[in-house]
């Protein structure tokens, strides 16, 4: 996936959730737009590099979007949440993703389940049971490269868990797909310290047989700027039961 042009500056402060200063190369300071309500735990550190698009949208507000945290570790982080199910569907439209491989008709955001749900993708093939993909954008780190999910508690996740079970036991192929978007994870594992009842849904997910995959996006750098990122590695999830 290709960036639109990106622009840098120093997080000075996120704030409010949708907002964040950051001081310019030249000196300015500018007010730029958050598309991350989450708790951004290690993405939103002051002093980090900031990389943010810019819209030509007249009646916008805040003209600019915090697109990636470049940490002072040297570490790439997406931040805009809307990226994750983007960089999913171009991996599926390619074919990047291996296990996903053979359904060539792909559906965003179809309603389902009996707790007014929307699954991210609904894959359809002919002779092959419909595949329903959640995605789930992952971005903390913690020690020894071990990325988290979720960092906040999070019902919206617990019922997705709960939808995904539950297409499982009806003989349909049901998926969590952990968008790991920081480059500085390496392995991955549920964070049941964060939330113990998501922790509990995961389990009860997999011995159900609800798939986990798990992707983590490349940063593509050209000429010292971010370019261009996709979704083309698997890693490992450590959860004991998995």
């Amino acid at each position: 996936m290709l960036f639109p042009h990106l622009s840098h500056g120093i997080l000075i402060r996120r704030y409010k959730r949708f907002l964040a200063d950051i001081k310019l190369p030249t000196g300015e300071q500018i007010t730029i737009h958050c598309p991350n309500t989450g708790a951004m735990t290690g993405c939103a550190t002051a002093g980090d590099t900031v990389w943010f698009s810019t819209s030509d949208n007249p009646k916008r507000k805040y003209a600019h979007t915090w697109e990636l945290t470049q940490t002072q570790a040297g570490d790439f982080i997406c931040v805009n949440t809307q990226r994750a199910n983007q960089l999913v569907q171009e991996a599926l439209e390619n074919q990047w993703i291996h296990e996903l491989a053979c359904y060539p008709q792909i559906l965003p955001e179809q309603k389902y389940g009996s707790e007014n749900s929307r699954i991210d993708f609904l894959l359809k093939a002919n002779g092959l049971p419909d595949c329903f993909v959640e995605v789930k954008s992952t971005t903390l780190l913690t020690e020894n490269g071990v990325g988290m999910f979720p960092d906040a508690k999070t019902e919206r996740g617990q019922k997705h868990l709960r939808e995904l079970t539950t297409i499982a036991q009806q003989d349909l192929q049901a998926v969590i797909f952990f968008a790991i978007l920081h480059t500085g994870i390496e392995q991955f594992k549920v964070a049941e310290q964060i939330d113990p009842k998501y922790a509990e849904l995961f389990e009860i997910a997999m011995v159900n047989n609800v798939q986990t995959l798990i992707y983590k996006m490349d940063i593509i750098i050209k000429d010292g700027k971010p370019i261009s990122m996709r979704l083309n590695k698997n890693i490992n999830c450590n959860n004991s039961y998995n």
